[in-house]
This record gives structure tokens, C-alpha cells and sequence, in this order.
């Protein structure tokens, strides 16, 4: 693993880390953003779940806060430590979600108030998107389903030689017996 890949990895998540610990210990400063999402989100998430699993999410947004801020710092200690780092990046690209879905600007604030709420969504695209990157990066190393197809292709490749020299011995083995019989 590279220098900067792993303090860039580092440096990424620990947003995450300082952000997923406020909403986790301190979710009261968040739950007024977080309710107009909660309220879109909940009715689609019941509708879309099985019935074991709709029932066992939490229909109070300072529970949904909490366990987005603790998702948010278990994926940025993943990242940061590189332990899980994918998975990691994963788990807070899935929380960036609501956080975009939640800064979207509205349209009836004052001009200067559109323009802050639009960096605080761009921010949150951002995020979004290097979050998904990171899910994705494989540390300059092939990633596994690469590596099985590449060793498939290999072994068919070695099928081939084989069954090649074999038919080729078998033609010759033919040839010979046909001759003996023949002569």
C-alpha cells in the first residue's frame, strides 16, 4: 500500500469518525434536518422490506440519527484503519444517502441561503461519490472476481493444450494401430 493512499484513505474517514460520533452521542443537533428525510424514507422502507425486518426499524429520527452516526463511525474506523476498508466506504457511502437526500435546497429560501445550502449538497455529492470510490478501490491489487476469471481463462486455456496433446497422441496411436493391423 502506497503513502497516500493510506493517509488519503485516513484523512477521508476521519469526516466520518468525527461526524458519525457527534450524531451518535449528541443526535438532538441533527434530528430537525433529519425529520423531513425520515419521513419520505420510513413509509418507503416499511413498503419495500419483508415484514420481519420492516418492524424492526425505528420509527423515532433521533434512534434513525444515532444509528446512522454510528454506522458512519464504524465505516470511518474500517477506512482509517484499513481493516474492512472497502466494506467500509460502503457502509458511509450508504449513509450519505439521506445527508444528500436531506441538503437539497429548497426553493422558497433567500437567494444567499440557496447558495450555502447548495455547497452543503455539492459537499454531500462529493462525499458520496468518494465514498463509493473507496468501496471500489482494491489498492492497486486486481480484485477477487477479476482474479477468478482470470485463473477460469488460464485453466481453460491449459484444458485446451492438454486435450490437444491428447487428441494429437491419440491420432498418432490410430495411425500406428491401423498400420500394424493393415500390414
Amino acid at each position: 500500500m502506497s503513502i497516500i493512499r493510506g493517509l488519503g484513505r485516513t484523512l477521508f474517514a476521519s469526516y466520518f469518525i468525527v461526524n458519525g460520533t457527534n450524531s451518535a452521542l449528541k443526535p438532538e443537533s441533527f434530528v430537525a434536518d433529519a425529520e423531513p428525510v425520515a419521513d419520505r424514507l420510513l413509509p418507503l422502507l416499511h413498503r419495500s422490506l419483508p415484514a420481519a425486518l420492516s418492524a424492526k426499524v425505528p420509527e423515532d429520527t433521533k434512534t434513525l440519527v444515532r444509528l446512522t452516526g454510528a454506522a458512519q463511525l464504524g465505516g470511518g474506523v474500517a477506512m482509517a484503519t484499513g481493516l474492512l476498508r472497502r466494506v467500509g466506504a460502503a457502509t458511509v457511502a450508504v449513509t450519505m444517502v439521506p445527508h444528500v437526500l436531506a441538503s437539497v435546497p429548497d426553493r422558497t429560501l433567500a437567494k444567499a441561503d440557496r447558495a450555502k445550502a447548495r455547497r452543503v449538497l455539492l459537499r454531500n455529492v462529493a462525499l458520496l461519490g468518494a465514498a463509493m470510490m473507496a468501496s471500489r478501490d482494491t489498492a492497486g491489487r486486481p480484485s477477487l472476481g477479476w482474479r477468478a476469471e482470470h485463473r477460469r481463462q488460464e485453466i481453460a486455456g491449459d484444458a485446451r493444450e492438454v486435450q490437444a496433446k491428447t487428441s494429437k497422441k491419440a491420432r498418432k496411436a490410430a495411425a500406428k494401430a491401423r498400420k500394424q493391423i493393415g500390414a
